[in-house]
């Protein structure tokens, strides 16, 4: 017996074979994929036509059917029945067989005669150019296969020898035939729609909810697609905003607002933490992963996303501004206003949700003339957005781009705005990051060791311990990735050129509008961070407004607040008695409101801290005396809790200057009388008077004020019986004042306007603001 030849191939490996029924079963089971995909979409394509069909039939009305015959010149003519039998073998049948015969006769068959036609059986057989052919009379023939596209796969080698592969390309996916499917359905369904005009009320209201309930339904399936996998449904976010374009007047209205809403969520959500730059040419040509691509793609859809829907919002807000109806009349008049209401408040929350975003300007842009708005509802939410843009933004760069467009828009109105529009400025944050924020980065920074000096100091493992740490160490700063001080810095000083730029022009150019509060209220608290070159021009304008007796008294004690302010801070380098300021104080004092809790209170008491506690010691005795004179007497005439915060400034200033206990003591100190009407605190003898308020205070009804007013008779003292607790006596006026404020009597003033200012004068008499002082006490 002969042996075979011996191969020569060699045989294959265990892992080449193994690898080999991988690769065969990978592709076995794509072809299987494919196979049924092909399948199910044969069948959806069949049943697609099978319901047209159907629907065509369904259309059709059919005619009597009847029995004709041919003429010589060609025409069909009806046959007699008679001649009809007469045709027949009736010698050769029975009865019954031709009774069967004449009944099958005047019956239609379905295999030889449309049931729409009126013609006989025979007469198809003559051809003519008008025979109709429906459904019934094609032939059944499947359709012919299309030619799809293959993708040639890896061969495989085996013992017959290579085999080849390929595999259907596929065209279209399941999920979109679905999507196309319910899209024609729903237009189907939008065409079949019913008229409303001819339906009951109450049939109108519930074909409304079915129809909203179908809208909501869908943003409900999109929004989530979107929020499951934001990278690969990406384009589910262009069907979701076209949604905007809603057509149908019944729910026009109501499903534009819900994807309004919805879009803000969802790109609140799928927004990345980073700005999205656009890619030059050269990284477009370049080859990357595909991972890479997808992301590309994901941020390029976005931004461009993103853009178009807000200017769909831009395009809302203009609408209803200019009155302008659009082409499709689907949104009345009325209606543009509640819609841009809500394109209004979408503004508004991207723009504090996504301040590192693309287009964050021109958010900013759009929003800023509403901040002037005619109505108090736009005016008022964008106030607020802004404020709280402004208190949340840590690195400035928010704060300077909406400074610039106020800044824009105060210029270009001529200063004819609403205050509200410089209230929002109080709230930058530039004050507490300055003080908070960047003590950190003034430390110096950590030097790491040389080479030479841990080859020195440090032994072998502990060199290599402390290469480890420093490696540490720089991976933890550049992850911490925190802007620089510089750079804060800069930002800072940039913002405030521009808010003290907007405050000197209307210093300069406009001193009697409505926006003077707010400017002295800006100054007052942003006064510190002024350059020194300006002190000198700026108390002098102060002084200048306060002598003018234009101002209202909220305004006066602004003025004095904001110079003194100036003084506490840099100023203490330079040599200016701002006696005068003083005086002012001095006089306007007693004209405080006594009948309501109110906000100037609160800033009498800020005035008195800065003058008197943190300047003790360039403020004379006879000042200090004439102020807490004054102040005992005010205690006398306000309600208890300004009452509260006027003691607790006396004991700070009876711990500053420990010889006002004299005032306690009835015996006269030197010559002259006590003056109450003189308004010079320097002239008016108060070292011959006496606290005699104090005696009348203990027997208050409020029992802090006697708590405080009991203390203080005694000398307030800091340890002993008569002493205030630990927790009383370390918090400060302003805060005991708003603790004890009654929330449902706060009184604040309207915004006076230039017409009807109520002119206080700083040289008025004692007598003159002594009334306003005594309305709680009316005369028996």
């Amino acid at each position: 017996m002969q042996s075979r030849p011996r191969s020569k191939k060699r045989k294959p490996t265990f892992r080449k074979l193994l690898k080999t029924s991988n690769v065969k079963l990978e592709n076995k089971l794509k072809n299987r994929h494919f196979k049924q995909q092909s399948s199910s979409k044969k069948y959806r394509k069949e049943q697609k036509r099978l319901r047209q069909a159907l629907k065509d039939e369904s259309l059709r009305t059919p005619a009597p059917l009847e029995r004709y015959k041919k003429r010589a010149g060609g025409r069909l003519t009806e046959e007699p029945e008679e001649e009809f039998e007469e045709s027949l073998p009736v010698d050769m049948m029975e009865e019954n067989d031709l009774e069967e015969m004449r009944a099958m006769g005047q019956k239609a068959s379905f295999l030889t005669r449309d049931i729409s036609s009126c013609e006989p059986g025979h007469a198809r057989k003559r051809k003519s150019g008008n025979a109709v052919e429906t459904y019934e009379k094609k032939p059944r023939r499947m359709p012919a296969e299309e030619k799809k596209e293959v993708i040639h796969l890896l061969p495989i080698k085996d013992k017959t020898g290579i085999i080849r592969q390929t595999m259907e390309k596929p065209v279209v996916e399941e999920a979109e035939e679905e999507e196309e499917e319910e899209a024609e359905l729903q237009e189907e369904e939008n065409e079949s729609g019913y008229d409303m005009s001819a339906l009951d009320p109450e049939e109108q209201l519930q074909l409304r909810r079915q129809r909203l309930q179908d809208r909501k339904t869908r943003i409900a399936g999109l929004g989530s697609a979107i929020l499951s996998d934001p990278t690969t449904n990406i384009k589910k976010l262009k069907e979701l905003r076209s949604m905007l374009m809603e057509a149908d007047p019944c729910v026009a209205v109501t499903v534009r607002k819900v994807v309004m809403i919805s879009l803000m969520e969802i790109l609140k959500d799928i927004v990345p933490s980073y700005r999205i730059r656009p890619l030059t040419e050269e990284e477009k040509a370049t080859k990357v992963k595909k991972e890479t691509q997808q992301l590309r793609e994901f941020e390029e859809g976005l931004v461009s996303q993103y853009k178009f829907y807000l200017e769909d919002l831009e395009q809302t807000v203009k609408d209803w501004k200019q009155k302008k109806k659009k082409k499709s009349e689907t949104v009345s008049l009325q209606a543009y206003k509640g819609l841009a209401l809500v394109a209004i408040r979408c503004l508004c929350e991207l723009m504090v949700a996504l301040p590192h975003f693309n287009f964050h300007n021109n958010i900013l842009v759009m929003v800023a003339p509403l901040l002037n708005d005619a109505s108090p509802e736009v005016s008022t939410m964008c106030c607020e957005h802004v404020k709280k843009l402004l208190k949340q933004d840590k690195m400035g760069h928010a704060s300077l781009g909406m400074v610039k467009v106020i800044s824009g828009l105060v210029k270009s109105r001529n200063y004819d705005v609403n205050p509200e529009v410089l209230k929002c400025l109080l709230s930058l944050r530039i004050k507490e990051v300055e003080l908070k924020k960047d003590t950190e980065h003034v430390a110096p920074k950590k030097k790491f060791m040389t080479y030479k000096e841990k080859k020195k100091n440090l032994s072998r493992m502990q060199r290599k311990w402390k290469k480890a740490e420093e490696k540490l160490e720089k991976e933890l700063l550049e992850a911490e990735a925190s802007e620089s001080k510089d750079k804060k810095i800069k930002l800072h000083t940039e913002t405030l050129n521009i808010v003290f730029l907007i405050y000197f022009r209307i210093l300069k150019k406009a001193q009697k509008s409505v926006l003077l509060p707010v400017v002295l209220e800006g100054l007052a608290k942003f006064a510190h961070l002024i350059n020194l070159e300006f002190f000198d021009d700026l108390l002098t304008v102060l002084h200048n407004l306060i002598e003018s007796k234009d101002l209202t008294y909220r305004e006066c004690l602004h003025c004095i607040q904001t110079s003194f302010t100036i003084l506490s801070g840099q100023g203490d380098v330079l040599n200016i008695d701002p006696l005068k300021f003083y005086t002012h104080l001095y006089k306007i004092l007693l004209h405080l409101h006594a009948g309501a809790t109110n906000d100037d209170v609160r800033i009498v008491l800020h005035c008195l801290e800065s003058m008197l506690a943190k300047r003790r010691k360039q403020v004379t005795l006879q000042r200090a005396l004439a102020f807490l004179k004054r102040m005992s007497t005010l205690s006398l005439h306000v309600l208890p809790n300004s009452t509260v915060g006027l003691l607790a400034s006396g004991r700070t200033l009876m711990h500053a200057f420990p010889k006002c206990d004299l005032l306690l003591d009835n015996e006269s100190q030197g010559s002259g009388v006590y003056l109450p009407e003189l308004q010079e605190p320097e002239f008016c003898n108060p070292h011959n008077t006496a606290l005699w308020e104090l005696h009348m205070l203990t027997r208050h009804y409020h029992p802090m004020v006697r708590k405080f007013a009991t203390h203080l008779v005694v000398g307030a003292p800091s340890e002993g019986s008569r002493a205030l607790s630990s927790e009383l006596s370390r918090r400060s006026a302003v805060d005991l004042f708003e603790e004890y404020s009654p929330k449902d009597m706060t009184f604040n003033p309207p915004v006076p306007t230039s017409s009807s200012k109520k002119k206080v004068s700083p040289s008025s008499e004692f007598c003159e603001g002594y009334p306003v002082c005594r309305s709680r006490f009316p005369s028996k």
